[in-house]
């Protein structure tokens, strides 16, 4: 796609980097949410290794999706 024809906030009024920082946001607390399953499933099976290893991946998870709403926050204060 030619980047001249590209959305730049014309049509949804958000600029592509501010959405693309909402959406980063959104994804990262979408996985907090999800890997709590995983590891509910990892546990009932016993399987405490796996349960670790999603635990890991969602407190990664949750501190991008911190940084990100203190950035987003800093960038829409402007």
């Amino acid at each position: 796609m030619d980047p001249s024809t590209q959305e730049t906030g014309k049509v949804t009024g958000t600029q592509d980097k501010d959405y693309n920082l909402i959406w980063f946001v959104e994804q990262c607390l979408s996985n907090v949410l999800r890997l709590e399953n995983y590891i509910a499933d990892a546990e009932r099976t016993g399987d405490q290794e796996l349960a670790s290893f999603f635990r890991r991946a969602q407190a990664e998870s949750r501190k991008g999706a911190e940084q990100g709403k203190e950035l987003l926050g800093k960038r829409l204060l402007k």
